[in-house]
């Protein structure tokens, strides 16, 4: 993968949306060789940790929303800023548990556009979460009011994947307006 299509890739995951238009996710690029030789060490040795093309860590920064939100509102016009500036911090403030769960929920879908554009653009993917996200947490560097959602490895495939086998039927996973 060249440079113009891995900027280009993570310049279209840019548009995944977000709660508030916060952007919590970050996107760790792991280009290093030997850094990717110690996540793969800390992957059960999944081989694409080193031979994909691009491998992405998807990052939360869960803090995200107190950190100049404003910042996310700059282009707005003034009434919608000084209704949603104020109502991103007391959506926030002291929920811990809703803080990470929305980072996490913005991170999946950053996740799935990246697999989505680099599809497009003749790319494979695949989603990992086989891995000890302490260790790899320590080898990225990752800061304490982050957390590691995923990683996104891409490149060309080596080989047709193989079918998904024993889907749940439909009846089975779809529920018509309430659980029984």
């Amino acid at each position: 993968m060249t440079k113009k299509e891995s900027d280009k890739l993570l310049s279209l995951a840019l548009h995944s949306p977000t709660a508030f238009n916060i952007q919590n996710w970050r996107f760790v690029v792991v280009k290093d060789k030997a850094l990717r030789e110690q996540i793969k060490e800390a992957s059960w040795d999944q081989a694409q940790v080193t031979d994909a093309s691009l491998l992405v860590i998807l990052c939360a920064d869960l803090k995200a929303w107190n950190k100049e939100p404003m910042r996310y509102w700059r282009s707005a016009p003034e009434p919608v800023q000084e209704f949603i500036v104020p109502a991103i911090q007391e959506y926030y403030t002291g929920l811990d548990q809703v803080q990470r769960d929305e980072a996490m929920r913005s991170c999946g879908i950053a996740a799935q556009t990246l697999m989505l554009a680099a599809k497009s653009m003749g790319y494979d993917s695949c989603p990992m979460d086989g891995f000890d996200f302490d260790a790899v947490a320590d080898i990225i560097n990752l800061p304490d009011d982050h957390a590691i959602c995923m990683f996104v490895a891409i490149g060309k495939s080596v080989g047709e994947p193989a079918a998904p086998k024993d889907k749940l039927p439909l009846d089975e996973v779809i529920i018509t307006d309430a659980f029984d």
